[in-house]
């Protein structure tokens, strides 16, 4: 008896201990986060929230890649390439040659460093620029992707119609999202939507801007049990 009191005790300290640990995780990883800014990284924390993100971001991504192909001649790039984790999967999926773009600083040596197999093979390029304002020529790409990015975009409207520019007739634009208002989002998101102003729209809200800024089809996906979206706009 006594050591089955023993035993409970010490389960009991090792339960509290380890919710402890797991708080102290958490607020330090919202210490990072807000320091990092997750609309543009920048500095020390910044990069270690990219090496997060680039983990905790990875079967969201996974999943709607998995909806789009690629050929060996396909040119394909990803608009807030963040860490770089994205571009790494679009290559290995089959893109021949792919292209990351990010107006942060932070995000584009990030890309470059997980990257430099690929960089140094001449099979991918990381550019410092936004949106708002892409650098290339009209219908460049044969597809473009951007993941967990979009909540940030200054004009999406707009955005989404300079991003349609540079995409190649029947070219597929793969916005992927770990959230989107389906009216059920836990408060933590919520809060986040609230603290960093950003735009969540729901389902239909999505497929609106997309025919609104010129795609001619649009789908939307959505995960059974997840708030994932990926919507897939095709010129």
């Amino acid at each position: 008896m006594e050591d089955n009191k023993q035993y409970s005790e010490n389960q009991e300290k090792y339960q509290e201990e380890q919710k402890v640990t797991e708080e102290q995780r958490i607020t330090e990883e919202q210490k990072i986060t807000e320091e990092g800014n997750p609309a543009k990284p920048s500095g020390k924390a910044g990069a270690q929230m990219l090496h997060r993100m680039n983990e905790s971001h990875d079967a969201v991504t996974n999943w709607g890649l998995d909806f789009l192909t690629f050929r060996s001649q396909d040119v394909v790039m990803d608009i807030g390439c963040g860490g770089g984790a994205t571009l790494h999967r679009l290559s290995a999926r089959g893109a021949g040659y792919v292209v990351g773009v990010d107006y942060s600083e932070v995000s584009v040596h990030q890309s470059l460093e997980l990257n430099q197999e690929e960089v140094s093979a001449g099979k991918m390029c990381v550019l410092q620029a936004s949106v708002e304002e892409l650098p290339f020529d009209d219908e460049f790409f044969d597809a473009i992707t951007t993941v967990e990015s979009f909540y940030f975009w200054p004009d999406p409207k707009e955005n989404l119609k300079e991003v349609r520019r540079v995409l190649k007739q029947g070219g597929h634009f793969m916005l992927i999202a770990d959230i989107y208002d389906n009216g059920d989002l836990p408060e933590s998101a919520e809060e986040n939507i609230r603290r960093y102003q950003m735009t969540v729209p729901t389902a239909g809200e999505y497929e609106t801007l997309f025919r609104n800024a010129g795609f001619s089809d649009v789908l939307v996906h959505t995960k059974d049990g997840e708030n994932w979206i990926a919507v897939e706009g095709i010129r």
